[in-house]
């Protein structure tokens, strides 16, 4: 509504909305922000107009005065120093120099969304208008904003869900609730401390004025008929009148999201690349002897500037892309759920959330799709509604309902808090810490006496004799009890993968409560239940 001023804006001030990418053609991006100054472009055009006519000896006297008064005013703007203030917005970024003379039709949609806030930056409006500017960058980029915007000379509108970015810009918050605006002095963390103390108070005014009614009511109550105390009974109901009306606080729901974890469960190795070489164009290597390990403990972030290769490596990690040279394993049961930042394309817009689950995992009862996405805060109206109505959030939250609902027991995810709510966020955090997963190797210290069996990869049972014609499954699940990597439990064989090696987590845990694996019954249940070694 600021923007297509359907609210009254005085028609001096200017502003600017970042919403949509520069639209892709033959001009360079460098070229392409300085043309957002539109003063500067009239000027420079007017002066190139009158200094041909001067040279085609069409001049009719007056042009020359008027081409000092442009001067004037280009010398006032700094316009000649226009293009280096322009390449240092483009380099804050995350444009090289190389980039910068590439014809914007070259870049992607995220490069072009770049592009147009490098062009708002540039404009420099008087009232500036940023609809979630972090989406689309990188921790380097994202920081270079912060302080840029910091020193911004005139107004900014932001809608943002990074905490620590508000943190950085915000001198005031503006909090929408039940239809309503209220408005905080102060950074974001300010805003959360006075918020809460301002619901703490009207929650308090609110029960004092309840129990002060109740207590007129009371007396109202006993006295009603009474002759005697007619007149006070009217002054107190008068009295009530006159109370203004306090509402309770509304409790805000807090958002939950749970990834299922009833699934089989194994032992490393899981998910590996070895020695991994890849590329799209030869002369362009994007990875080169690329190693990279995962097992149902690890939590891994992988950071890096844009088109550094970050969501390549995941698609190498799933088999998407097939490496050039080198090695991907996965384990046989793994079950991956991705999540991809960009979601929304992979959704159905047209029907609702819960046909959207029927037609992707078809044969289950209406209410299975429906408990699905309450799980994620998809529930009543918002279940039927086209998912092309829902908001960016909800419709990640979709996303999110559709890839746990194979109960997948590994995931990855790029970019997954895009278009999220802060409570969400959070609640996307806690989801992922309190997904957990057994080791057989746990199972083993618990199990040690028992020599008829013990958990398999899926912690069923698995025959002795299956342990014997497998060795060096034996010796990883034992390695994962007490601790060493996986090569090395490989090198040095079943038989001494007991000796040395780093503490594991469980035997971390085991010493805590004193009680110290028994070492020598685990190598003598090694040695009872592998065949002999030949000589």
């Amino acid at each position: 509504m600021l923007a297509t001023r359907s609210l009254r804006v005085p028609a001096h001030i200017s502003l600017l909305h970042v919403e949509q990418e520069v639209a892709g053609d033959d001009t360079p991006a460098l070229q392409s922000v300085l043309e957002s100054d539109t003063v500067r472009e009239d000027l420079l055009h007017r002066e190139r107009e009158l200094s041909t006519q001067i040279a085609a000896g069409r001049a009719e006297g007056s042009e020359a005065a008027q081409l000092a008064e442009i001067y004037a005013k280009l010398e006032e703007i700094e316009a000649d120093k226009a293009p280096a203030r322009a390449s240092v917005i483009l380099a804050g970024l995350g444009f090289t120099p190389k980039m910068q003379q590439q014809p914007t039709r070259e870049f992607s949609g995220g490069w072009r969304m770049r592009l147009a806030l490098a062009r708002a930056l540039f404009a420099r409006p008087d009232l500036l208008l940023l609809d979630e500017p972090t989406n689309m960058l990188d921790v380097r980029a994202i920081l270079w904003l912060e302080n840029y915007l910091q020193t911004w000379p005139s107004t900014i509108l932001v809608v943002s869900h990074d905490r620590n970015f508000l943190n950085a810009i915000a001198t005031d918050i503006i909090h929408l609730h039940s239809q309503r605006l209220d408005g905080y002095r102060g950074d974001f963390e300010t805003f959360i401390k006075s918020k809460q103390e301002r619901l703490l108070n009207q929650q308090r005014e609110y029960e004092a004025q309840q129990q002060y009614r109740q207590h007129i009511q009371v007396f109202i109550d006993r006295f009603r008929y009474n002759a005697n105390r007619a007149s006070q009974v009217q002054s107190k109901l008068k009295m009530l009148e006159k109370l203004p009306e306090l509402k309770p606080v509304d409790k805000e729901l807090e958002v939950v999201m749970k990834f299922p974890d009833g699934f089989e469960k194994f032992s490393p190795p899981i998910l590996q690349l070895d020695e991994v070489d890849f590329y799209y164009d030869p002369k362009h290597v994007i990875f080169s002897r690329l190693s990279v390990s995962a097992d149902l403990e690890s939590r891994i972030c992988v950071v890096g500037e844009n088109g550094a290769g970050k969501s390549t490596m995941l698609k190498l990690l799933m088999g998407d892309l097939a490496p050039v040279r080198g090695i991907r394993h996965a384990h046989r049961n793994l079950k991956i759920g991705y999540f991809s930042q960009h979601h929304v394309e992979q959704l159905d817009l047209n029907v609702s959330a819960v046909e959207l689950l029927a037609r992707k995992f078809p044969g289950r009862p209406e209410e299975e799709y429906r408990h699905q996405l309450g799980r994620y805060g998809i529930s009543g109206e918002l279940a039927v509604r086209p998912v092309a109505s829902l908001s960016g959030g909800q419709k990640s939250r979709v996303a999110f309902a559709q890839m746990t609902m194979p109960c997948p027991n590994f995931y990855i995810l790029d970019e997954p808090t895009n278009h999220l709510d802060m409570e969400t966020i959070e609640a996307l955090g806690r989801a992922l810490n309190n997904f957990r997963v057994e080791f057989p190797g746990k199972q083993l210290e618990e199990e040690i006496g028992d020599t008829g069996s013990s958990p398999g990869l899926g912690g069923s049972h698995m025959p002795r004799s299956n342990w014997a014609r497998e060795p060096q499954l034996l010796s990883l699940r034992v390695w994962s009890l007490c601790s060493a990597t996986r090569e090395a439990a490989i090198a040095r064989g079943p038989r001494t993968a007991m000796k040395s090696g780093p503490r594991s987590p469980q035997l971390e845990k085991a010493l805590a409560q004193k009680r110290r694996p028994n070492t020598a019954k685990i190598n003598k249940l090694i040695n009872k239940l592998l065949p002999p070694t030949s000589s």
